[in-house]
C-alpha cells in the first residue's frame, strides 16, 4: 500500500518536473481566474455592507430617538401601518439590531463606530413605499414622518444610493463572465498539460500496462497532477486576495469621514469563507481537467 502512495507521488512530481512551461502556464491562468473570482464575491458583498438599510425594497428609513419607550415605538408602528395606499410594508429595527447594521455601514470608520453603543444609537423604521419611484411622494411622506412622536430623522436614498446599486449589478456581471471565462481556460490548460505528460510517457504506459497495471493505477499521478495544479493556483489566489482586500480596507479607513464610503469593506469573517472557496473550485477545476484527460488520452 504505501508503495504505490510513494509510486504515485513519485510519477506525479516526474510529470509536473517534465511540463514546467505548461504547469506553471496552467497555474497562473487559474491563479488570475480564481482571484477575479474571489474578487467578485468580495466586491458583491462590500456593496451589500455600503447599501445594508437599502435592502429588500426599502425606500425610506424613519429614525427613532434613542430611549424612545415601547409605547411610542408601537404608535409609530401603527401609525406607518395604517396607510396601506402608500405603505407597502414596515420593518422595526431595534438597537441590536441597529448596532448589526452599524457594525458593517461604518466597517471603514473605527472613530464613528467606537462611538456608537446600546444608548446612543437610534432604532429605525425601514419602510418600502407602494409606489418606490415616486421622490414627490417620498419626499411628502418624509414631512409627515418627522411629525410623529421621538422620530430623530427620516431619509430616503440620494441619487449615491442609486448610483452605488447599478455600479453593483455592473461591476459583479462584468466580473463574474470574466471569471468564468478564465476558469473554463484554466480547465483547458490542465487538461492540455496532463494530454501532453500522458503523450511524452505513451511507452511507459503501454509497458505498464503489458505487466497488467490497471488503468486507475496509471490515471491517478496524472490526476493527481492536475488537482495539485488547481489547488496551487486557489492558494496564491487567496493570498493574493487577502493582499488586496487588506490593502483596500486600509486605503478606506484613510478616505475622509464624510466620504459616503465607510461600508464598502469586507472587515469580517466572510473574507475566510471566500478563501475556502477559491480553495475548493481550484481543486475542482485541477479534478475536472485532469480526469477527462486521463480517461480520454490514456490509450495514447
Amino acid at each position: 500500500m504505501w508503495s504505490r502512495i510513494t509510486y504515485t507521488f513519485r510519477e506525479m512530481w516526474a510529470s509536473l518536473s517534465r511540463n514546467l512551461t505548461l504547469t506553471a502556464a496552467a497555474v497562473v491562468t487559474s491563479v488570475v481566474s480564481l482571484f477575479l473570482f474571489g474578487l467578485t464575491l468580495l466586491i458583491q458583498q462590500a456593496f451589500d455592507n455600503q447599501l445594508s438599510l437599502w435592502t429588500g425594497g426599502v425606500k425610506m428609513i424613519v429614525y427613532m430617538e434613542n430611549g424612545a419607550s415601547a409605547e411610542t415605538i408601537a404608535l409609530v408602528k401603527n401609525e406607518l401601518e395604517n396607510q396601506p395606499t402608500v405603505i407597502q410594508k414596515v420593518t422595526y429595527c431595534d438597537i441590536q439590531c441597529s448596532l448589526d447594521v452599524a457594525s458593517k455601514l461604518f466597517a471603514g470608520d473605527e472613530a464613528t463606530l467606537n462611538q456608537l453603543n446600546a444608548s446612543t444609537i437610534p432604532s429605525y423604521f425601514a419602510i418600502e413605499p407602494v409606489n418606490k419611484d415616486d421622490n414627490e411622494l417620498l419626499r411628502q411622506l418624509r414631512t409627515q414622518f418627522t411629525e410623529y412622536p421621538k422620530v430623530d430623522e427620516v431619509v430616503y436614498p440620494n441619487e449615491q444610493i442609486q448610483v452605488l446599486s447599478q455600479l453593483k449589478s455592473f461591476i459583479g456581471v462584468r466580473t463574474l463572465v470574466m471569471s468564468v471565462v478564465l476558469l473554463l481556460a484554466s480547465v483547458l490548460l490542465i487538461w492540455n498539460t496532463i494530454r501532453t505528460a500522458m503523450f511524452a510517457r505513451r511507452r511507459e504506459i503501454e509497458v505498464m500496462k503489458l505487466v497488467g497495471a490497471t488503468n486507475w493505477f496509471i490515471r491517478l499521478p496524472f490526476m493527481l497532477e492536475g488537482l495539485l495544479q488547481g489547488l496551487a493556483g486557489g492558494a496564491l489566489a487567496s493570498v493574493f486576495l487577502w493582499f488586496v482586500n487588506g490593502d483596500w480596507t486600509n486605503g478606506v479607513r484613510a478616505f475622509p469621514v464624510d466620504s459616503g464610503l465607510e461600508g464598502f469593506v469586507v472587515t469580517d469573517g466572510y473574507p475566510f469563507v471566500v478563501y475556502a472557496i477559491m480553495l475548493g473550485l481550484g481543486a475542482l477545476v485541477g479534478a475536472i481537467g485532469s480526469a477527462t484527460a486521463a480517461s480520454r488520452f490514456l490509450d495514447v
